[in-house]
Order: C-alpha cells, then structure tokens, then sequence
C-alpha cells in the first residue's frame, strides 16, 4: 500500500521517542532512558538489515535495532535510516570503513547504506558531542 512505510518508520520512531523518555538518567549507549541488555543483530542478507538513527527534538541521539538500543552487531552491510528532528543537532556515524553523517541544519530523513566491519563505532551530535554521543561494536 504506498504511503503506509513512512507511516509505520514515524509510528516507530515516535514509540522508540516515547521509550526513550522512560526511566532515569543517560544510558551507556547515549540516549536517555532504561538501559536494556545488548542486541546483536545476525549479519545482513540479500535483503538487508536495516537500523534507525534519531537525533532530536531535545538532546537526545539513539541508535536502535527493532527498537532496541544498539550495542553490539554482526558485520554486514546494513540500511541506516536516520531521522533528525531538529536543525540545531545532526546525527554522525564513524568507524572503520563508515563516516555518514546529516547536516546541522537539516531535518527529515536521510538514508544510507553502510558495511559494517569488525571494530568499535561511534555515533555523536558533532555540536554537542560531549553529552550527545554512543558507542557500539561490531564482530567479524
């Protein structure tokens, strides 16, 4: 049905806000909210795995798989859709082989397709990256 994916990609990202607003103070992977144990998602496929990026509205940046946080992955190569909510953030992804990143001052959602490697990746706010920052690693 067209129309229906940017519907369910805003539903989710609005459920993976309201989770986020849940609980105390910052978690090890950067966002806000309860920490949860570690995903590993299984190496991408023919089809793709796909991850979601948010930064925004408020000082919040997280990186989720299936709606839960992102700590660990299996190398692979995966779709990452990012969606920035606010023109005074952006969502920037290193590590070995990837450095993506939205542009301050832009809003909505950017999508890339990234291969990840065996390493440790990093995912910061670049204007606030002291407080707006997450780390997770990747297994051969």
């Amino acid at each position: 049905m067209p129309g229906t994916r940017p519907v369910l990609a805003s539903l989710f990202a609005s459920l993976g806000l309201v989770v986020a607003g849940c609980g105390g103070g910052k978690s090890a992977g950067g966002g806000y909210g309860t920490p949860t144990p570690a995903t590993t998602a299984p190496a991408a496929t023919a089809g793709g795995a796909s991850l979601d990026g948010t930064v925004g509205p408020g000082f919040e940046i997280q990186l989720t798989r299936n709606g839960q946080p992102v700590t660990t992955l299996a190398a692979g190569t995966y779709t990452l859709n990012v969606d920035d909510k606010s023109a005074g953030h952006d969502f920037h992804l290193t590590g070995p082989g990837v450095d993506v990143s939205t542009d301050v001052s832009f809003t909505g959602t950017k999508t890339f397709t990234i291969t990840l490697a065996a390493g440790t990746y990093h995912y910061q706010c670049d204007p606030h990256a002291s407080s707006m920052n997450g780390d997770f690693t990747v297994s051969g």
